[in-house]
């Protein structure tokens, strides 16, 4: 009797090793979520969903269309619901809360050598939390300036390239000269004010988040950390060569004022050169300039793109390898040149397409090798921290409302209390 019940519970436990959201005597199916929202980008993804299928009879995957302006919240939900996605599109500042709350598989061991060694260390930073890597960080977006070509080439004022860019003073002194009769040298969209100023803050040596030896972080604006916000402070309140209307604005909403003639210049995002080539009136003269440096050059901070691998999912190795499949060389150039961005990979980065002169491709590339981590990257407690904190801060700053005396203290006082919840 003891035998038989023995062999029933065996049988018992094979059978629950087979469960799963697959039929044994099937294909894997992956779920794949992908955040591209433009048409090139879309087509990119699905096209390489189809090859891969197409290739691995016994994985599948499915996709996924998700959306950037919920991501954040829907994920969440779906860890908790046990409902995720197996292969998740995401951005390197939203990953850190999932992996410290066990959502995210440490992607360590589980990725070929070929893609661990191809993307630089410092882009792996973005992703590393703890002992472990959560996400596979495969495009990355410089800010840059995109400039009303034949405005400044009138005014006669220096061009910056990459090897000889303007300083942040030299930039203000620019902006001035080119504003005058309803017009402006920048316009500058806050509608996000805090990864703007926290990033290209990183030219002057601002880093804002310093961790202590016991690995606590805390929050100190030093000077590095005020030239890029007092430069945009001055722009609007003493020089008047910065439009305040635009404070509130996203990128997009600067365009037609733009396309219009009233800025000569606005700091975009690089990907925004799809929409200008597509909205720009016949003739627009435009072109795509480096963001001022300070005492670190032309550093600057970015959250990359990311693809992670959830923790419940069962498939952990096959989403791997479709990870691998989606990151080869030639597909991160495919997935860059439809998302109008960088790659991180260092083979990717050489790919002739990437270094052409049409749309300015040369210049964003020749900014890839000064691209860190987002002051913010590791952050736990962020989130809050610049909802709560620093967006209303910074909007105030540079609205006019409070001087940098208040900057600092708020975000000094006010931001090491959110965080020291998050760290006790």
């Amino acid at each position: 009797m003891r035998g038989r019940l023995l062999w029933v519970l065996v049988l018992v436990l094979l059978a629950a090793g087979c469960g799963g959201d697959t039929d044994p005597g099937g294909p894997v199916t992956l779920r794949f979520q992908s955040l591209a929202w433009q048409e090139e980008s879309v087509r990119a993804n699905k096209e390489l969903v189809a090859e891969w299928n197409a290739t691995h009879p016994d994985v599948k995957v499915e996709y996924v269309q998700g959306s950037w302006d919920s991501v954040h919240d829907q994920l969440l939900t779906s860890f908790e619901g046990g409902e995720a996605p197996d292969v998740i599109h995401d951005a390197s500042d939203d990953l850190a809360d999932f992996a410290y709350g066990g959502y995210l598989a440490d992607l360590t061991g589980l990725l070929p050598e070929r893609l661990t060694r191809d993307i630089p260390r410092h882009s792996w930073e973005t992703t590393t939390f703890g002992d472990g890597v959560y996400g596979v960080p495969f495009l990355q977006e410089p800010r840059v300036l995109i400039a009303n070509a034949t405005w400044l080439e009138k005014s006669g004022v220096r061009i910056p390239t990459p090897e000889h860019p303007w300083t942040w003073r030299e930039f203000r002194e620019i902006t001035d000269r080119l504003s005058g009769d309803g017009r402006y040298g920048v316009a500058w969209p806050l509608k996000e004010p805090v990864s703007v100023s926290l990033n290209l803050s990183l030219s002057a040596g601002g880093r804002l988040f310093h961790r202590g030896a016991d690995g606590k972080v805390t929050v100190r604006f030093e000077e590095g950390d005020a030239v890029m916000p007092r430069t945009v402070h001055d722009q609007i309140a003493t020089d008047r060569s910065a439009a305040p209307s635009t404070l509130g604005s996203g990128g997009s909403d600067t365009l037609p004022g733009f396309f219009g003639g009233r800025y000569a210049m606005v700091p975009l995002g690089f990907s925004y050169r799809q929409q200008i080539v597509q909205q720009a009136p016949e003739g627009f003269d435009w072109r795509v300039l480096p963001a001022p440096a300070g005492t670190d050059g032309l550093t600057q901070g970015v959250s990359p793109q990311t693809l992670s691998i959830a923790q419940d999912s069962p498939h952990h190795r096959e989403a791997a390898q479709f990870i691998d499949f989606l990151l080869r060389p030639k597909n991160m150039v495919r997935l860059a040149l439809g998302d109008w961005m960088l790659p991180t990979g260092t083979e990717a980065l050489k790919d002739p397409a990437l270094h052409t002169t049409e749309h300015d491709w040369a210049t964003g590339t020749a900014l890839a090798g000064r691209l860190r981590p987002a002051p913010a990257q590791s952050v736990r407690g962020y989130p809050e921290f610049k909802d709560k904190v620093a967006t209303p801060a910074f909007q105030e700053y540079y609205s006019g409302a409070i001087g940098l005396a208040e900057l600092r203290t708020r975000l000094e006082r006010d931001g090491n209390l959110v965080l020291a919840r998050y760290q006790r």
